[in-house]
């Protein structure tokens, strides 16, 4: 069982991407699943996490308004929409989750964890 994000790259400030989450030989329709990042000599943070449940977001103040997490249970995939993008930014960014919550109550434990994406902002 594979997490693997993908969609980064190297974006200039004010610009978008979008991350995608995707899972292989497991299903994570059924869990909720959350973003993480880790700047170069931070420790990692979360980003944002969407429930199973009823599809509940949730997001660090510092991305509210600029990030919008999604999902496509047909597609086995989540999304994280990352608009006007900072030089802060600039991380390798996760997607994770623990295959037994519906909810993001304890996504900080989240342990299953896929290769990360590395984005990069320029100013």
């Amino acid at each position: 069982v594979q997490l693997q994000a993908s969609g980064g790259g190297l974006v200039q400030a004010g610009g978008s991407l979008r991350l995608s989450c995707a899972a292989s030989g497991r299903t994570f329709s059924s869990y909720a699943i959350g973003w993480f990042r880790q700047a170069p000599g931070k420790e990692r943070e979360g980003v944002s996490c969407i429930t199973s449940s009823d599809g509940s977001t949730y997001y660090t103040d510092s991305v509210k308004g600029q990030f919008t997490i999604s999902r496509d249970k047909s597609k086995n995939t989540v999304y994280l929409q990352m608009n006007s993008l900072k030089p802060e930014d600039t991380a390798v960014y996760f997607c994770a989750t623990d295959y037994a919550s519906v909810d993001c109550e304890v996504w900080g434990s989240f342990d299953y964890w896929g290769q990360g994406t590395l984005v990069t902002v320029s100013s």
